[in-house]
């Protein structure tokens, strides 16, 4: 079976390196599939998942907090904002961050609160939890 190799880069590290036999990220368009051989793409990302299908091995989610998505014909490379496998998520303070932003949506009438900010941050913590919950 033939395989593409991976890599999901934030500002601060190299998050992930293997190879892949299928790479599933959400781009802003939709969820994209990506096998060995596709045709050169760049395309934004959504926060949330990536699942990576591995030849022989469970497969990896990492969570993804927005970023771009490079594909070449035999290399696939992820920058994102940031990304966390599910080993690395703290559950207790995505839980946190989740209550903080369900609290500022809902003062959102009453305060100066930026919605954007708020809706994203809640966006993220939900992508964490999901993606803790799934190994």
């Amino acid at each position: 079976m033939s395989t593409i190799l991976l890599e999901i880069v934030t500002p601060e590290r190299k998050v992930f390196a293997e190879q892949a036999s299928m790479v599933i990220a959400k781009g802003v368009e939709g969820e994209l599939g990506i096998l060995p051989n596709h045709i050169p793409l760049v395309t934004p990302l959504k926060i949330g998942s990536v699942t990576v299908k591995q030849p022989q091995k469970k497969d990896v989610v990492i969570a993804v907090n927005g970023g771009f998505m490079e594909v070449r014909k035999d290399k696939v490379v992820i920058l994102a904002e940031s990304a966390e496998l599910p080993e690395q998520i703290d559950v207790d303070r995505a839980k946190a961050s989740r209550e903080r932003a369900e609290k500022r949506l809902k003062e959102i009438k009453q305060a100066n609160v930026d919605f954007k900010r708020a809706e994203l941050a809640l966006q993220r913590a939900m992508n964490r939890l999901d993606v803790s919950e799934r190994k």
